[in-house]
């Protein structure tokens, strides 16, 4: 008996016809939302505060392999990864557009997966889908998030606030999606060579659901605001701490001493960089989507979250002239290179 589950082709539908099959389940649940979906451009009051736009565009095949990446967890890290940001900014997310580009080997059943996935994180995140864009592709599949938040001017957090002797914080432990990459490449190229073999992926959950679905960190903004701690300057961990660290002190005019033995990493993330013979300083420093959020505060507040367990003090700012510098563990002082993921870059070498 043939068990396998009826595919509709997108065709059967036309583009009209899939914009009303996947905004017929969105739910408005913010007053600022005046009109969504079904006009020519959404329609947001603020009032008083702030707005807060960001985009992020995921393609098949440069940030995804649907080998791998079901497409109900594509959807939910699609809408995270720019949520995320909007933290980033100490701001709150409200609502979201998502565009997408499809080719034709995509089922209607298909796309209803990826948007699930949207669906969930919009549940999760209380945040309102109000609009996008569809097309064709010749390639596969890229999905484009907009996400707009809002907060008090007074309450935004850059870039560039960062002040000598300020603390340097990291939510969550790091080089955890990093390692969860290598895993699924691992067995993905065992599978190329032999289809019947079983994926080796017992005992190292953690670090799959961190690249397979991440989570953006509002309780860490949250919690913030709760022992009345203001970052000076944030900004979340998408390519890599050496990336973003360098990316505060640049905007902030300042430099930085990051201890290695303070950087939080989970026993599965080391266990698994021991099992491929990597640093696991590596997948920290320089792994990225992680989605983690890298602040500073003042070192007065230091004692307002030195018993927050989230909460990591890895090092403090420092005067420019001193540069961006990693302490190891021996006490050796290390230039930080910047060298998170740069697709541009490896396209044109």
């Amino acid at each position: 008996m043939d068990n396998t589950k009826k595919q509709t082709a997108l065709s059967t539908l036309g583009e009209f016809g899939l914009i009303d099959r996947l905004t017929q389940q969105i739910r408005l649940q913010h007053e600022s939302t005046v009109k969504g979906v079904g006009d020519d451009a959404a329609v947001l009051n603020f009032d008083k505060n702030h707005v807060v736009v960001t985009t992020d565009m995921l393609t098949e095949g440069i940030h995804f392999n649907l080998m791998y990446v079901p497409l109900k967890h594509l959807g939910y890290k699609a809408v995270v990864v720019n949520l995320s940001d909007v933290f980033a900014m100490n701001a709150q997310p409200r609502q979201i557009t998502v565009s997408i580009a499809v080719s034709s080997k995509f089922s209607v059943e298909a796309i209803d997966e990826l948007y699930e996935g949207i669906h969930l994180a919009c549940e999760q995140y209380g945040v309102d889908l109000i609009g996008g864009d569809t097309t064709s592709s010749m390639t596969g599949l890229t999905i484009s998030v907009t996400a707009i938040g809002e907060a008090p001017k007074e309450d935004l957090v850059y870039r560039s606030g960062a002040q000598p002797n300020d603390l340097i914080c990291v939510s969550g432990d790091l080089g955890g999606a990093y390692m969860g990459l290598q895993l699924l490449e691992r067995e993905n190229a065992v599978f190329k060579v032999n289809p019947k073999e079983q994926p080796k992926l017992e005992g190292y959950d953690y670090i799959l659901e961190r690249q397979l679905k991440p989570e953006a960190r509002g309780d860490i903004m949250q919690a913030l605001k709760q022992l009345n701690v203001k970052p000076t300057s944030m900004i979340d961990i998408s390519d890599g701490l050496s990336s973003e660290l360098m990316h505060i002190c640049k905007n902030s005019k300042v430099g930085c001493a990051v201890y290695e033995e303070k950087i939080p990493m989970d026993f599965q993330t080391k266990q698994f960089a021991e099992e491929l013979s990597i640093n696991p300083l590596v997948a920290a420093l320089n792994g990225g989507e992680d989605y983690e959020l890298l602040f500073t505060i003042p070192l007065s507040d230091h004692d307002k979250i030195k018993n927050d367990p989230d909460i990591t003090v890895i090092g403090h700012i420092t005067a420019e002239a001193d540069g961006s510098q990693l302490i190891t563990a021996a006490g050796s002082a290390i230039p930080l290179q910047a060298q998170g993921w740069n697709p541009i870059a490896k396209e044109s070498e």
